[in-house]
């Protein structure tokens, strides 16, 4: 008998458990697929501040000013992601040569990573990556003086050709593999190649569709004369570590909800970018 009513019991409790959990993770009509209740979105609730690790170097994605404050079209994002959750923002600083590195640290640094972050096949090996919310491709800056003298990679790839590139990024990736012949140059901060190139101590920037045209707006001296035909097609997304499945289910409802209501395309014609979607 003894047995008989610990075993109803422990199926009764059994019931009771799985309404419980069924209710803390069954979205709201108001936001059909975010779970909330579900570890990385919880612990951000409960800490009150979404971590977003970001570089500040890459005008008009993520920069940061001399005061610290943030601004840009990926800080826009993450203040969206931020607002979804219903907590405040907090941005890390990172780098391109760490990026990953940080990404997976322990303990962890923050919670996701925002900010001209390309999509990649390599990247989603060891960690996530949302939708893409923003087209992406290489391209060059040169000085405006020189547009005839680079329209192709082959006219690039010539050792008197002094190309500049940040550490430890794509765009670095890119030259040290399509360039062979062409002169490399590492500098270390991304922000002012722009300049280097328009002061003559470079020819030509490797750089991203996302952020020549903010530099050719902004400096007379400077031209991007393959933006329509970049040498790379992509997208920018939002990463982070693996494991946090159900805030990687946030961010794509974030980005598939302002693709919809068109806020994705208004944040594009704020920074000047083209809006692929």
């Amino acid at each position: 008998m003894k047995q008989t009513k610990l075993w109803m019991l422990a199926a009764i409790l059994s019931i009771i458990c799985g309404a419980c959990i069924t209710t803390c993770c069954t979205s709201s009509d108001d936001n059909p697929v975010v779970e909330t209740q579900q570890p990385t979105i919880q612990r951000i609730t409960e800490r009150g501040k979404l971590l977003v690790g970001t570089t500040g170097d890459y005008r008009p994605l993520s920069y940061r000013e001399t005061d610290g404050n943030y601004w840009g079209f990926g800080i826009e994002m993450a203040q969206k992601i931020a607002e979804r959750i219903g907590v405040g923002i907090d941005f890390v600083q990172t780098s391109w040569p760490t990026l990953t590195a940080d990404v997976l640290t322990e303990p962890q640094t923050f919670d996701l990573a925002i900010g001209g972050i390309t999509i990649t096949d390599t990247r989603k090996k060891t960690m996530l990556m949302s939708d893409g919310y923003l087209c992406n491709g290489k391209t060059i800056l040169c000085r405006s003086s020189e547009v005839d003298r680079y329209q192709s990679l082959a006219d690039l790839d010539k050792p008197e050709v002094r190309v500049m590139v940040n550490p430890g990024g794509l765009n670095e990736k890119f030259a040290n593999e399509n360039l062979p012949h062409a002169t490399i140059i590492v500098y270390q901060k991304n922000e002012e190649i722009p300049n280097q190139v328009a002061e003559g101590n470079a020819d030509v920037m490797i750089t991203e569709i996302t952020e020549a045209p903010w530099y050719v707006h902004n400096d007379p001296r400077l031209a991007a004369p393959l933006l329509n035909a970049p040498f790379t097609h992509g997208e920018i997304g939002v990463l982070m570590r693996k494991g946090q499945d159900d805030l990687l289910t946030l961010v794509n409802s974030v980005i598939a909800q302002m693709k919809t209501d068109g806020s994705l395309r208004q944040l594009h014609e704020k920074y000047g970018l083209v809006y692929g979607y």
